[in-house]
C-alpha cells in the first residue's frame, strides 16, 4: 500500500542506514534522478547529529527517505526497526516528512555496482553506503512521481 505524497516534496535526503555508517544520497522528483553524496559516521546506529545537522543545511531537503533493512521474508528486523526509530528523529529533528521503504538486497546491489565501476572491493573506501542510499532513494523515486499536473 502507498501513500499519497505531496507533490510540492521535490527535494529528498535519502539514507542506507548502518551501525557504522550511514550512506546519503539526494534526489530530485522533477528530473526522478538520485545521486550518492556522502556518508556520516555513526555509533551503534546512532548518526553524528552535528555532521548531519551540515549536510542538511547544505542541502535543504524537503523530506527524507530512509532505507528499512527487512528479513528476507519481509519481517521486522532488529536493524529495520532502528532505521524506523531513525526516521522518526529525523522527522522530529527537522520538521520535514521522513519515508521509509523495503531496502532488501540494497547493499548487495550496490556492491556490484561499486564492482562494476571498477572499484577494488574494499568496503570501507568504496561508496557502497552512498550508492546504497542512491538506489533506495531511485526506487523511492520511481513510486513516488509527481503528478503530470504539477509539473508545469
Amino acid at each position: 500500500m502507498s501513500l499519497v505524497v505531496s507533490n510540492k516534496l521535490k527535494s529528498i535526503m535519502s539514507f542506507d542506514y548502518g551501525k557504522k555508517r550511514h550512506g546519503v544520497a539526494m534526489g530530485q522528483r522533477i528530473t526522478q534522478t538520485a545521486n550518492g553524496i556522502t556518508c556520516i559516521s555513526a555509533k551503534d546506529g546512532k548518526p553524528n547529529w552535528d555532521e548531519l545537522d551540515k549536510i542538511v543545511k547544505e542541502w535543504l531537503p524537503d523530506a527524507f527517505v530512509v532505507g528499512l533493512p527487512l528479513n528476507m521474508d519481509g519481517t521486522e528486523s532488529d536493524m529495520s526497526k532502528r532505521a524506523n526509530k531513525f526516521s522518526k528523529r529525523l522527522q522530529g529533528r527537522y520538521g520535514k516528512p521522513s519515508f521509509t521503504i523495503d531496502e532488501r538486497l540494497s547493499t548487495f546491489a550496490a556492491k556490484q555496482h561499486a564492482k562494476d565501476l571498477g572499484h577494488k572491493g574494499h568496503y570501507k573506501s568504496d561508496p557502497v553506503d552512498e550508492i546504497a542510499a542512491q538506489l533506495i532513494l531511485q526506487t523511492w523515486l520511481e513510486e513516488n512521481p509527481l503528478s503530470a499536473s504539477d509539473e508545469t
